[in-house]
């Protein structure tokens, strides 16, 4: 039965850029997300920036910007790192939107109306100089327990202790330094600890959606029993909630109170309705049907354990009582680590996403790799680079694509790309939908370590028949082969190619581009794969082209070392004469692929490019390169055409353009030489200018 399916990951806060904990949950959403629309269900996955509070307020003062142009600058980076890892959400959004303003007080209403929203006059630090209360993290001092100097004023790194902003030692505003003084203030709290959001807390935690998976994994449930205090009479240990900031702060108002916002945390799940009412704005939909609490549609969120206490007790509840429909299911992960430590720059252990798309690795190995790395449970995962590379080079090349290069060149070679099939085809179909039926339940549930391992187990073993057959050997003295050699060749090399065809139905979620390329050049489909795909039995398959290079050990020496400061070479080129910008607009720039390299015969310094400039054909290039580059790390690299330049006859055939490279001018100085590569998302027949 089809299911419509409203999916988010956590909202990034724009003060920073991603981290690769934020690209590990975008993953691990947007294979789940690829994974059900295989399966015919409609999917609306949306996510948002996270642009309010104290911290952005005071980082955009402290760069004399507004908060909105913070924002907009970690917005403007945000395709890279989404477009680079193939992450397709269908919009995306900001907390700091009209609709965000309009749902988010909608919401306070009816949680006013309700009676769960009071006022109380709290005592709380106010720094004299900035003129403003002081959010915890803004107040350091003395610990009151150990007596540690300079720790925050709600928690000791020292000894651990938890304690009020009120007990520290000679507390200090770190915004100004000034001993900041107590300062009474009335503030709106929502009443978590109310017997009513207590009793349906405890109702929707234990609960189950509709296809009969829990709410809350058992880790996260067993979390909730701590907070919710048990069942029966057992007192609730919930406190209420302040809700409420005072002004100056950058984030929306409380209707009728002055000076009075929501703090960052009401507003920002509330986010997730706002991305999703936007988008429906857009597509025609009916937002309200969408997420009527009576209706069929479920709402699915992805987020780390470090805000659990935020989804599973604030949101469910505000989403409650405010008469809306409330979430189906939290799917919760762990943190990565780095070689089994917690990430950190200083010691080069932290992962930049931007710089493993800049060196050039591949966006589906870590893809792969994180997805081999994750199940159901909130665990933390580990990336260790020794590990990645043997995973990738082993599973993906060494077992999946080695299938194909080794079938297809067969095929190709002594039967004009036909497959033809020997024995049952019925059981051969049906025992290949099985295996991608399996996988597919497996990542439904969200047990991707699992459903990696059943896919390689089954590339083990078609790789194993296939070396049993020896179609080497069948294919010896080729003209002499009688029709029952000739069809055994024929025969386990077209099993090889169907069981290649359904592990990449299987792997589609994860490797979306490269099972996009396997459907359209090797099988001719103009779509990409589904499920049912698996059983469909290839007819023929398009000569093997070259799918995925293997993972290089200096990428990762790269990956880990922080960037080289330039070096200045002394006698560099001058600059040319200036130019006017029509002279400029003569020259057509074109983003290209290189989809096949090779060196040319008699020469020591060409490289032979076959290049997609998105013309619909493929053009020839001879570059100068050869001394920079082996051929095969070029391949499926996009690099810049010059599209417009009259062809070169040249003694090895016919040049069609230049692609663009740097070089120093003096070739006595050994600066390298450089292919320009653009940077991830651009695409085959973009204009450069």
């Amino acid at each position: 039965m089809s299911r419509t399916l409203f999916v988010t990951t956590a909202l990034p806060y724009a003060n920073g850029s991603f981290h690769v904990g934020h690209i590990m949950e975008y993953i691990q959403a947007d294979i789940w997300v690829r994974a059900m629309r295989m399966s015919g269900h409609t999917v609306h996955f949306v996510g948002a920036d996270d642009v309010h509070g104290a911290p952005i307020m005071l980082k955009a003062e402290s760069e004399g910007i507004t908060p909105q142009e913070l924002v907009a600058r970690y917005a403007a980076e945000r395709p890279m790192y989404l477009n680079g890892f193939h992450i397709r959400f269908d919009h995306w959004h900001s907390t700091d939107s009209r609709e965000n303003v309009e749902l988010s007080q909608q919401i306070y209403r009816s949680l006013r109306d309700a009676g769960l929203v009071e006022t109380r006059t709290i005592e709380q630090f106010y720094d004299p100089v900035k003129g403003m209360f002081l959010p915890d993290r803004y107040i350091k001092g003395g610990c009151p327990r150990c007596k540690a100097p300079d720790q925050y004023g709600d928690a000791c790194e020292v000894c651990s202790a938890v304690y009020s902003p009120t007990e520290l030692i000679d507390p200090y505003s770190t915004l100004s330094g000034a001993r900041p003084v107590l300062k009474q203030s009335e503030h709106f709290f929502f009443k978590l600890s109310d017997p009513r959001c207590v009793e349906f807390l405890k109702q929707w935690t234990t609960g189950s959606n509709a296809h009969g998976a829990r709410h809350l994994q058992a880790e996260v449930l067993a979390k909730t029993r701590e907070w919710l205090g048990g069942s029966g009479e057992e007192e609730s240990g919930l406190a209420d909630w302040d809700i409420s900031r005072d002004a100056p702060y950058f984030g929306i108002e409380i209707p009728d109170a002055p000076g009075k916002y929501f703090y960052v945390w009401l507003d920002a799940p509330v986010g997730y309705l706002a991305s999703l009412k936007a988008y429906c704005a857009k597509q025609g939909l009916d937002f309200d049907a969408l997420l009527d609490p009576a209706g069929n549609t479920e709402q699915i969120h992805f987020i780390g354990k470090d805000i659990v206490y935020f989804h599973a007790l604030f949101w469910p509840a505000m989403l409650k009582f405010a008469g809306r429909k409330t979430p189906d299911q939290l799917n919760v992960h762990g943190f990565i680590t780095v070689s089994g430590e917690k990430m950190s720059k200083s010691r080069g252990t932290g992962i930049s996403p931007l710089r493993y798309l800049q060196i050039g690795m591949n966006a589906e190995w870590l893809r792969y790799y994180i997805a081999a790395k994750l199940n159901s449970k909130v665990e933390d995962i580990d990336f260790n680079p020794e590990d990645f590379i043997a995973r990738v080079n082993s599973d993906l090349i060494g077992k999946y694509i080695n299938i194909a290069s080794r079938a297809a060149n067969f095929i190709a070679r002594h039967f004009d790309g036909q497959l033809a099939y020997r024995g049952d085809e019925a059981e051969l179909s049906a025992s290949l939908q099985a295996a991608a039926e399996q996988m597919r339940a497996d990542l439904e549930v969200r047990e991707y370590g699992r459903a990696i391992r059943e896919a390689m187990a089954l590339a083990d073993r078609i790789n194993q028949e296939f070396d049993t057959a020896q179609p080497w050997v069948l294919a010896k003295n080729w003209q002499e082969a009688d029709a029952e050699r000739q069809a055994a060749l024929q025969d386990i090399c077209s099993r090889a190619l169907a069981g290649f065809k359904a592990l990449t139905v299987m792997l589609s979620p994860i490797l979306p581009e490269l099972s996009q390329r396997v459907a359209s050049e090797l099988f001719g489909l103009d779509r990409g794969f589904v499920w049912t795909d698996a059983g469909e039995l290839p007819r023929n398959v398009a000569p093997f082209k070259h799918l995925m290079q293997r993972v290089a050990p200096e990428m990762l020496d790269q990956l880990f070392e922080p960037p080289a400061a330039p070096v200045v070479v002394p006698g560099g080129e001058p600059i040319a004469d200036t130019i006017k910008i029509d002279d400029f607009a003569k020259i057509d720039l074109r983003i290209a692929r290189i989809v096949e390299c090779k060196r040319v015969e008699g020469s020591t310094k060409l490289l032979q490019l076959t290049l997609d400039a998105g013309e619909g054909r493929h053009r020839n290039v001879f570059s100068g390169i050869q001394s920079a580059y082996e051929p095969e790390q070029l391949v499926g690299k996009l690099t810049v055409l010059v599209a417009n330049l009259a062809p070169r006859k040249m003694k090895f055939g016919v040049s069609e353009g230049m692609v663009l490279a740097a070089s120093h001018a003096d070739d006595k100085v050994d600066a390298g030489l450089y292919i320009l590569e653009p940077w991830p998302g651009a695409q085959p027949g973009m204009r450069v200018g």
